[in-house]
């Protein structure tokens, strides 16, 4: 079954954010473009890669109105004491939330049961609250932030000019398409 269009569920949770403990809800995603970012575990391998690789792009998300929260079912302590401890992690500005009783995990159909960590699944959000776009990929191959802003600045595109749509590869700048029986089977 299809989680797009899916309405963000009810949720409170702690994160480590700004050096502070914090509790963000749904409330806090509205009005805004959101990724929600699952990740296994604290203190792994492939996972700081992709934390830090998002870090570095964090001000082009910001740019355009997007908000990361990285998410993982570790508690909002072990996020403190990474963030510490990791010169990868520190360059993290962007709040990582605390899921250590696996609600966003579940609920985002990510969460294995049998070890009670995510899996590895990008979520990103439109300002109403639903998921526009989703991938989720096996653990051992760390995602690029790159086609992530990418595919939020599409998804931004096309609600706001829905009557066009982004072909493959599409930048901002770029041409976008318009749908005509004239392009069908080209």
């Amino acid at each position: 079954m299809s989680l797009v269009n899916n309405e963000v569920g009810d949720f409170t949770v702690q994160a480590f954010y700004k050096n502070e403990f914090r509790a963000f809800t749904k409330a806090d995603i509205l009005g805004h473009w959101s990724v929600f970012f699952f990740y296994p575990a604290d203190f792994t391998f492939v996972c700081p890669t992709e934390l830090e690789d998002l870090a570095e792009k964090y001000e082009a998300f910001q740019n355009i109105g997007c908000e990361i929260y990285a998410i993982s079912c570790d508690s909002h302590f072990v996020h403190k004491a990474w963030h510490e401890s990791s010169p990868s992690i520190q360059k993290i500005a962007y709040p990582m939330l605390a899921d250590p009783a696996c609600v966003l995990a579940r609920g985002f159909g990510v969460l294995t049961e049998a070890d009670g960590m995510a899996e590895r699944g990008s979520f990103i959000i439109d300002p109403d609250g639903r998921i526009q776009a989703y991938e989720v990929i096996a653990g051992g191959v760390g995602r690029n932030a790159d086609e992530l802003l990418r595919r939020v600045q599409a998804l931004q595109f096309v609600r706001e000019h829905g009557d066009q749509v982004c072909p493959a590869k599409w930048q901002p700048g770029e041409q976008t398409l318009k749908p005509s029986l004239d392009l069908v089977g080209i």
